[in-house]
């Protein structure tokens, strides 16, 4: 069976009244800190996920800063999220994408979005 626009719309409709307040765990200013932040998230928790944003976005929260980290020092900030590695070359990886194509900012495009490292399904849709 197939689901109309009409009836996601209703469903929507219906969530928003039973959960008007809701808004997500992680902890983020911008676009860009919450797709990081969601990266962050794969086989993490969200609490965890805070903990390290917390220390990082302090210290840089735009994708030239992060960039300029480089992945050994990225990796080391990130350490306790787990897979911390591979997270922290897909985060260094987007971080230049966006700044070549994007020019630093988060594209608001789902199919856009899929292709940066590190971003899936899942990812585009938290932060679309």
């Amino acid at each position: 069976m197939r689901v109309t626009k009409a009836v996601k719309a209703e469903q929507l409709r219906i969530l928003r009244s039973l959960y008007p307040n809701a808004k997500p765990a992680l902890t983020f200013q911008t676009p860009f800190e919450l797709l990081i932040a969601v990266i962050l998230s794969a086989q993490c928790t969200d609490a965890r996920v805070n903990v390290v944003t917390g220390r990082l976005f302090p210290k840089a929260n735009t994708p030239a800063a992060i960039a300029a980290l480089g992945q050994t020092a990225l990796e080391a900030e990130i350490h306790d999220c787990g897979f911390f590695r591979m997270k922290a070359k897909h985060i260094i990886e987007t971080c230049h994408i966006l700044l070549d194509d994007y020019g630093g900012a988060v594209p608001a495009d789902f199919e856009a979005l899929q292709k940066l490292p590190g971003v899936g399904r899942k990812t585009a849709n938290v932060v679309m």
